[in-house]
């Protein structure tokens, strides 16, 4: 009884401050914040990452790099979607079944799918984020890549599609899910952390253009 008293205490508190981030919107940032959260628009900076990789590694070590990295987002991806979400059965926010639904701001009329515990994007985004920081070890790189992954996850709120708790169940199974399959890359690829990683600032690069362009539309569709 206490542990159900509990629960129902911390769904109430995360309940609060999901409608006390998602109710603070404007215009501008609804086109932001649905065009960063978007999958496609970061195509650019996965590619940049891939290039680091090339520049680096031997091509096997960068092949397992690729197997790696698509078995993370797989283990993250499905963790959530298959494992978690059919049985948990946690409404979306915006999801017009839920209680709280009228009080939620939505993007362009989305709500996304039925449910929405543990976040995917959360999961894939902070997956990818943890993988180059244990494959690379530099500073800034990872600076930049937790950061995106975590202005992903306060976009999932803003968008009203996701509840804070959501986002960081999503973000612990990204962790673990990256650091098997790091262990796993370790022991069949031989990799060693590296001194210099030449080329290494080239997402940050390619990751800060694609904000920039995203700011710059943003501010054009409200003119």
């Amino acid at each position: 009884m206490m542990l159900l008293e509990l629960l129902n205490e911390v769904v109430d508190i995360d309940t609060d401050i999901f409608l006390s981030i998602n109710r603070m919107h404007s215009p501008f940032f609804d086109y932001f914040m649905s065009t960063y959260s978007g999958k496609w628009i970061w195509v650019p900076m996965y590619a940049a990452i891939w290039y680091v990789m090339l520049r680096n590694f031997h091509w096997k070590v960068t092949l397992f790099c690729m197997v790696g990295l698509a078995l993370v987002i797989t283990i993250a991806d499905q963790t959530g979607a298959t494992l978690i979400r059919p049985y948990v059965e946690r409404l979306r926010p915006s999801n017009l079944e839920n209680l709280i639904s009228d009080m939620v701001h939505i993007v362009n009329g989305r709500r996304g799918g039925r449910y929405g515990f543990p976040s995917c994007h959360a999961a894939n985004t902070f997956g990818l984020a943890f993988f180059v920081w244990f494959l690379f070890r530099k500073r800034w790189l990872t600076v930049f890549m937790m950061g995106w992954a975590l202005l992903t996850c306060y976009s999932r709120i803003y968008l009203g599609v996701h509840y804070p708790g959501d986002l960081i169940v999503g973000t612990l199974i990204g962790l673990f899910a990256a650091y098997i399959v790091y262990r796993l890359f370790l022991k069949v690829s031989g990799h060693k952390t590296m001194e210099k990683v030449p080329h290494i600032y080239a997402p940050i690069l390619v990751g800060g253009l694609t904000i920039v362009g995203i700011l710059i539309y943003s501010t054009v569709m409200i003119l």
